[in-house]
């Protein structure tokens, strides 16, 4: 079996399996944007076959079907291997589902009061964890990268540094990172930071993130931080805000181990996006969606149930907009997208209970035989039609309590082509110090939601495109492309600077050039 130079190693799997006249058949997401195919860009980079992936395939307890542990993909994205874990439906569930979304995810997003412990089997974590590792280590070649993602893997770096202590350790988090007065409410906080310092490369979105890893570490173990690069330009402006942070640490010392530490959000894809909306079905898709709406004025509202997503909040607010503003009875839309969490949590059928009931209470209240004010969506949209949303959407109100990043409202930004749309954006997304042109705002404050909706709702044409025209230069020119194009500087400097295990011969990652 060909090693690799790259292994990539996310739980979800890089394509969705049909079957095809009788036949298995391996197809791309049905998604064509997001995390996934930004990820499997990388293996073009690398070269074919030179890459692999490591996910999760869910089997029978009791009588597992055979299946092909490791397949090889060719796609528009390279050539490269998918190494499948078998995982039952209990591990997964307690993995996953109890340990990851109802014990880590609350610490990650600031919410202790949502910690859940007791149901926790923190054994089934480490032993799933372990297996991610060991799949890792047995597809990467000799001082390959192995590139993990997210904290449900937050083990994974001890076991491979046992396993093949020559492996160039990389980690990405694409959640939020909260600082050591909440982080330290776990109680495994010693063996996940243990972990994370087995690493040669940790990497967040924004500054403030990867300072409050720092914190963490500090405060639990003897380390010295050394300093980094200072924000950048298109950060700047944002400094004042919930997340500002005017430097990201350079590298943690810890004993005889340099640790790097990364700062890059990540981008969209607006080439996609632009070619999507020129598409005859787009166009179509847009014209209908005007058909409907008529001379109303179309606010939107995306994401997924999560308590952490401020649907409740931002519903809240619409209705209050309603309240206060009778003149705008039957001018407004509100379209909002909750989508319905996968698998049988808790805590998120309660939040679309809550979601479903609230909308139902304003649609009662000021609904008419002529018009609805908000149309709510509980399944997932196909990204094709959700653009023309975009396109069309007059505003976009993003108001999450915490998020990692947030690409709904770079997705927006990119969708506007050649409109003057408004973003309203929680200043508590990681995008927000990249975009301070929104109409940023503390979805906490009602006070705070009503005056930044009021000012979408009001605000003048020219300065709407002059918002509107700073953003789209910051989503262009920090896309998908950009963003791997830096990590792949951060990867090769992991090849300049390791002086214990040196690859020889040709560097493995090049800089674009």
């Amino acid at each position: 079996m060909k090693k690799s130079s790259l292994v990539i190693v996310y739980h979800r799997a890089p394509f969705e399996e049909i079957i095809e006249n009788g036949r298995l058949v391996y197809r791309d997401n049905s998604s064509p944007n997001g995390i996934v195919p930004t990820l499997k860009s990388f293996f073009g980079r690398v070269g074919p076959g030179r890459g692999a992936w490591i996910a999760w395939k869910q089997v029978n307890s009791h009588q597992p079907a055979p299946f092909e542990r490791v397949v090889r993909i060719e796609d528009q994205y390279g050539s490269f291997a998918v190494s499948r874990l078998a995982l039952t439906a209990e591990q997964i569930r307690s993995f996953y589902h109890v340990t990851s979304k109802e014990a880590l995810w609350p610490i990650l997003h600031s919410f202790p009061s949502m910690f859940s412990y007791e149901s926790v089997d923190w054994p089934v974590f480490r032993e799933v964890n372990r297996l991610f590792a060991q799949a890792a280590a047995a597809q990467a070649a000799p001082g390959a990268v192995v590139w993990v993602h997210d904290y449900n893997l937050w083990l994974v770096p001890a076991f491979l540094r046992e396993l093949d202590p020559t492996l160039k350790i990389a980690f990405f988090h694409h959640t939020p990172f909260p600082g050591p007065d909440v982080f330290n409410i776990l109680p495994w906080r010693d063996e996940i930071v243990d972990s994370l310092l087995a690493c040669d490369l940790v990497g967040f979105h924004i500054p403030r993130y990867a300072k409050n890893f720092a914190d963490v570490a500090r405060s639990l173990r003897e380390v010295i931080v050394e300093p980094g690069q200072i924000t950048g330009d298109d950060t700047a402006a944002s400094i004042g805000s919930a997340l500002s942070e005017s430097e990201t640490p350079g590298r943690l010392l810890v004993g005889a181990r340099s640790v790097m530490l990364d700062a890059a959000p990540v981008g969209t894809n607006p080439g996609l996006i632009e070619r999507l909306l020129h598409t005859p079905a787009n166009l179509a898709m847009r014209t209908g969606i005007r058909k409907e709406i008529g001379e109303q004025r179309l606010l939107l509202a995306v994401g997924r149930t999560d308590y952490t997503k401020g649907m409740r909040e931002t519903l809240l607010a619409f209705e209050r907009l309603l309240e206060r503003r009778p003149d705008l009875r039957g001018t407004v839309k509100l379209i909002a997208t909750s989508v319905r969490a996968a698998g049988n949590m808790r805590v998120y059928k309660r939040t679309q209970r809550d979601i479903e009931a609230l909308v139902g209470r304003i649609n009662g209240l000021y609904s008419s035989l002529s018009w609805t004010p908000i149309l709510l969506f509980s399944n997932a949209i196909p990204f094709e039609r959700l653009i023309a949303y975009y396109h069309e959407a007059e505003i976009c109100i993003i108001a999450p309590l915490r998020d990692g990043l947030n690409l709904v409202a770079k997705e927006f930004i990119a969708a506007q082509s050649g409109r003057a749309g408004v973003l309203v954006l929680s200043e508590f997304t990681g995008c927000a110090i990249e975009l301070p042109q929104a109409v940023l705002t503390n979805p906490y404050s009602t006070r705070e939601m009503d005056k930044a909706i009021d000012l979408a709702l009001d605000m003048p044409p020219d300065e709407r495109a002059q918002r509107m025209n700073a953003m789209r230069d910051v989503v262009c020119r920090h896309d998908m492309d950009h963003w791997v194009d830096h990590t792949l500087e951060r990867f090769a400097a992991l090849d300049r600077h390791d002086d214990a295990y040196p690859l020889g011969g040709e560097p493995m990652f090049r800089a674009a050039s």
